[in-house]
Order: C-alpha cells, then structure tokens, then sequence
C-alpha cells in the first residue's frame, strides 16, 4: 500500500527540482511508503532527461506543452496510488521528519482533511502560508500598493498572526507550495478547479473541503523550505494576469457577480495609477529601464482585460 503520493509539477526549474527532489528522498519515511510523481509541464532545459537518467523511483508524467500548474497538478492527482496526496512544488525542499509528522497527525485525526507545514524562507526565516479566508477589503489591500496602509488588524487577521509560527492550529487554508490531503477528502470534492490556471486554486480547494465538513490544520512543528516563484520569474506579466484572474474567480465564486466586477474594477484603476506613476518616474530619470520593464507589464495586465469566472 501507497501512504502517500507527492505531486510534484515542474517548468524550466531543473536544479531546484534536483534539490527537492533530494529532500525528499534522503527523508527517513518509515515506516510509510512513498511514491513522489512529477508532472512536468512542457520544460525546454534539461529536466525531462536528468529525470529519466538520474532518477528512477521517481514516476515521470511528461507533457508536450505548458498546461498550467492547476491541470498537471489534477494529472498527476488522478495517477497518484497514494492514501494520503501532497502538492509540493519544485523550489521547496523538506526539512527533517516533516513528512511524517504530516502523515501521523492526519492519521490520527480523522476529521482533518488538509494540512500545511511550518514554511520558511531561502534564509531561514519564517514565510507566511496559514489563511482565513480574504474578505473584499482583504482583496483591495493584500498584494497591491494600498497594502502599507492597511488597517493592521485586517491583515493580522488574514495572515492568521495570533498564533505562534511553531503551533498548530485549525485555519481556513494554506498554500498550495506544500499541501498534504487525504484520498477521502479529493474523492468527495474533486481535484483542483482548472478554472483557476495558477494562484488562488489551493484557497479554492481548501474552502470546499470545508465546506464538506473537513478541517485544515496548520502544523507548526514540520518545517520545509521554500525558495519562492522561480517559475513564475519567467513570466512576469502572465504572473500578474495569472494572480489577479485567479483572485477574481475566486471572489465570482464565493461571493457573487457584483463583488468581482467592484474588485475588477479597482484592479484596473490600480494598475493604471502604476502605470502613471512609473511613467512619471521614469520621465524623472529614476532607474528609467527598470520604470520602462514595468510600464509594458502592467500595460500587458490591462490588455488582457482581466476576466471574471
């Protein structure tokens, strides 16, 4: 029997893969049985052979082209033999014991269904994944230029920062860098919304499952490292279309047509206000490429219209 299947999904980041992957190989796993599954996703350097050649255990879904995070993830969910499922993503790489602290307590806590580790940043310091889920308000601060102003307590309750980064606690959910389930929970909702090409399905995962009666822990004492957004690197603009398409889905989703087109419209005005204030930087002569690189970015994000659903 299979106790857990880790679903990697990998694009054009072979060295990092290489890392994680050894993270979790040199992880002592008894007395659990492992399958770790990478989909990758149409990469053009070298991971599909470094694979075929350097590591056998590993189980290699291949892809033709770039299908987006959420679909491979659903591929290699629907191959996975595993009772229990875990979503990593390639730049993390797992500390210690932390995969089977995470197996233990989802096997000895039956109405749990999702849980996160203890994540930290390249450098050691902690990085932010525990969630309640974004309220409107939440959405118009978190991850834009109003987020300095933002009332304090808004985003202390988002970022769930009354607990210790070492407890474990019950949230809404966690991301998606590394995010154990069990079989039950992914036969009762489904796999991944493919609606959502990248960014904010984990968020929509985790609300189903709690919406079907399931917990999400947030456990505190498993750690792993996660370097952070390589792939996305290759692609600033689709990053930007990609995160805020996601996040009005979500919104559409959950709260309604009439909040996602309020929330649409201020993306817009945001990004129009960047525009013209990098503009008027790079007229100043402050660091005018960098001003310039920004500009066609954000130019970018409003072509594409930002659709909603």
């Amino acid at each position: 029997m299979t106790d857990l299947s880790i679903i990697i999904v990998s694009w054009n980041v072979a060295q990092l893969l290489k890392a994680c992957l050894n993270s979790v190989l040199q992880t002592n796993t008894t007395p659990y049985n492992i399958e770790i599954i990478v989909v990758d996703s149409g990469s053009i350097d070298e991971t599909v052979e470094f694979l075929k050649h350097g590591y056998p255990k590993v189980k290699l879904l291949a892809q033709t082209e770039n299908l987006g995070f959420t679909r491979c993830n659903n591929i290699g969910l629907a191959a996975a033999k595993g009772r229990h499922l875990m979503l990593l993503n390639p730049d993390t790489e797992v500390i210690g014991d932390a995969l089977p602290q995470m197996i233990a307590y989802l096997d000895n806590n039956p109405m749990v269904g999702i849980i996160g580790p203890h994540t930290l940043n390249t450098d050691g310091t902690h990085q932010s994944t525990r969630r309640r889920f974004p309220t409107l308000a939440v959405a118009i601060f978190e991850s834009t230029w109003l987020q300095p102003f933002a009332p304090k307590s808004l985003l202390d309750r988002y970022y769930v920062r009354e607990i210790a980064d070492t407890a474990t606690a019950d949230i809404d959910w966690v991301q998606g860098s590394a995010l154990m389930t069990r079989r039950e929970v992914y036969t009762q909702i489904g796999g991944l919304d493919e609606g959502y090409v990248m960014y904010s399905e984990e968020m929509d995962w985790c609300r189903r499952a709690k919406d079907a009666g399931w917990r999400v822990i947030y456990l505190g004492s498993a750690q792993i490292i996660h370097h952070g957004g390589k792939s996305t690197e290759q692609a600033t603009a689709r990053k930007h279309i990609h995160f805020q398409e996601s996040k009005l889905r979500y919104f559409h989703k959950y709260h309604g047509a009439l909040t996602a087109q309020l929330l649409r419209t201020f993306l817009f005005l945001n990004y129009g206000w960047q525009i013209g204030l990098e503009s008027i930087k790079a007229l100043l002569g402050h660091k005018r490429s960098l001003r310039q690189e920004r500009i066609r970015t954000y130019w970018q994000v409003m072509r594409s219209g930002l659709k909603v659903g």
